[in-house]
């Protein structure tokens, strides 16, 4: 959170975000997401690469699935999580 903060502070058109919960305890991960989905209310956008795929889409406007560097889907985030491909491959239901 302090690197993120550190760079909100050069007020940045774009933010990329690389896996930014990596390591985190599941509570910190959930108030780390909240604090992302506050920034992007801030006219920043936001780049976000995360494997924690149900709490990316729950923020994200579109969204790209990536597997071995391959884009095997892209869409709205809210049909990329209602893809039954999606679903299945990456959140086991």
């Amino acid at each position: 959170m302090l690197a993120i903060g550190r760079a909100l502070m050069s007020q940045p058109k774009l933010l990329i975000l690389d896996e930014p919960t990596g390591g985190l305890a599941p509570n910190l991960s959930a108030e780390l997401f909240e604090f992302i989905k506050r920034i992007s209310t801030l006219s920043i956008t936001l780049l976000l690469v995360e494997q924690k795929i149900e709490h990316a889409l729950g923020i994200s406007d579109r969204a790209y699935v990536l597997d071995n560097g391959e884009i095997l889907m892209e869409g709205r985030a809210k049909d990329v999580m209602d893809s039954d491909r999606v679903r299945k491959a990456y959140l086991g239901l």
